[in-house]
């Protein structure tokens, strides 16, 4: 078939009508295997700090450093993922943040000497940073409206099963071994042979072709998921929905590069920026609050588990039924109203933590913050791309990542300011009081999104 214009108007509805089904849990496996590996890389810094630190003899101040190496890549990476994803597509920039994340990896695990290591720890973050922005939005393209928080939402899920292997890997390779933090490294380099499934196996996504005004590569596509859905179903296909929206108000007219970031701040879709920026710094700030600073404040109350290898795994595995309960629940409630229900779940868990009495009550109530911390990032990755349209969708979801780094970078440093003329429970209701902040801005400001196309979200939160 050749693109017209009445191709173009039908295509949308044709993704909506499918059901899914095994090539879209293929789609759903290949971007999770990247967030796995994204979510190993970011974690194992951790692990190979006490190591590395010894081998190289880092002050204080440099420990510091390569503890936040990670998520200086990251800042860097998400924007510009974001900004590239809309301008030369999301399918390359997820290949090319691969290679460069497990490159660097590599590199960082031979490194002679600490600026090396500082160096390639903070690119192979630029690389986690552009996956980790890139892939959701690329993959809620593909999904139907009434499936994509799960959808979504159990794509996040993968993070967690890369930082419960960043553990066992920390836990079994590092102290036993002399040189047990580098090949933790090389590991993590592993997953570039991805790269030769990737470049076979992954379209691009359909609505970025749409918007470029690429559409016979787009009907292309669309017809090669259809005949997969197809073969996998062995049932007729659905006839498309005739009231389902199928053009984009908005098209490519938001510009590239900066000028797209700028265009995010532009009438009515300022108040969806705002209420995504916020809620993103928000939960960055809290969490990298809570899992990063709180343990050294918990030994300092003496509760020692926090340090041990079984409260790190009971953190990390928490991590999974919270992604997915909460992937579920916002098909339900949809994803604003369980974004502020699991942000009041952690607040009111980081409180019972911040009064534990004795290590079990700390792992309960620490697993209990897992939770639902992450629950909310699981639907946090569904509604980001969710409010955008096409054209700057990888810009918004990038730009808003980016800009929750600077939370869990500032985090360590306001909280430690702060422990001194607070206390301990001070800085615990000083974190709840930004979480409270996101909560307000997405009840308050979000739109609802839970069973619309994408197209008709962005009529809404555009205001075309």
């Amino acid at each position: 078939m050749t693109g017209t214009p009445v191709d173009q108007r039908d295509l949308v509805a044709r993704v909506e009508r499918l059901p899914l089904s095994r090539p879209h849990f293929g789609l759903l496996f290949q971007g999770g295997l990247g967030y796995t590996f994204d979510g190993m890389d970011g974690a194992v810094v951790a692990f190979i700090l006490p190591a590395a630190a010894a081998v190289f003899a880092l002050s204080r101040p440099e420990q510091g450093l390569l503890a936040s190496s990670t998520l200086m890549g990251f800042l860097i990476g998400a924007l510009a993922a974001g900004l590239l994803g809309d301008r030369i597509g999301r399918r390359r920039v997820m290949m090319y943040a691969l290679a460069l994340y497990a490159v660097a990896s590599l590199i960082a695990a031979f490194a002679p000497n600490w600026p090396v290591l500082l160096a390639f720890r903070i690119i192979a973050g630029v690389g986690t940073g552009a996956e980790s922005a890139i892939i959701a939005p690329f993959l809620s393209e593909f999904v139907p409206s009434r499936y994509r928080g799960r959808y979504i939402g159990s794509l996040a899920g993968f993070f967690a099963y890369g930082f419960v292997l960043a553990a066992l890997l920390g836990y079994f390779l590092v102290p036993p071994f002399e040189h047990g933090w580098r090949i933790v490294q090389v590991i993590t380099a592993l997953p570039i042979l991805m790269l030769l499934w990737w470049r076979r196996a992954l379209p691009e996504s359909p609505r970025y072709l749409l918007a470029k005004g690429r559409v016979s590569e787009a009907e292309a596509v669309v017809s090669r998921l259809e005949g997969r859905v197809l073969r996998a179903t062995g049932r007729p296909l659905p006839e498309p929905r005739p009231e389902v929206r199928t053009a984009d108000p908005v098209g490519d007219s938001a510009g590239q590069g900066w000028r797209a970031v700028v265009w995010l701040w532009r009438g009515a879709l300022a108040r969806q920026t705002a209420t995504t920026w916020a809620l993103w710094f928000s939960i960055t700030f809290a969490y990298y609050g809570f899992f990063t600073f709180i343990p050294s404040l918990l030994i300092s109350q003496g509760l020692t588990i926090s340090k041990s290898f079984g409260y790190a795994i009971g953190i990390y595995l928490a991590q999974i039924p919270g992604y997915y309960s909460a992937a579920f629940v916002s098909e339900r409630l949809d994803r604003k109203w369980t974004i502020g229900a699991y942000l009041t779940g952690g607040a009111l868990s980081a409180l019972l933590l911040a009064n534990a009495d004795g290590n079990t009550q700390l792992l309960v109530f620490g697993m209990l913050l897992s939770f639902f911390m992450n629950g909310t990032y699981a639907c946090l990755y569904s509604y980001t791309p969710e409010v955008y349209p096409t054209a700057v969708r990888a810009t918004g979801m990038g730009a808003a990542s980016s800009f929750g780094r600077i939370g869990g970078i500032l985090s360590p440093l306001i909280i430690g300011g702060a422990y001194a003329s607070l206390g301990f429970s001070g800085v615990f209701a000083l974190t709840c009081g930004v979480l409270a902040i996101g909560v307000l801005a997405v009840l308050t400001l979000g739109v609802s999104t839970t069973g619309r196309t994408l197209e008709d979200i962005t009529a809404e939160t555009t205001g075309y």
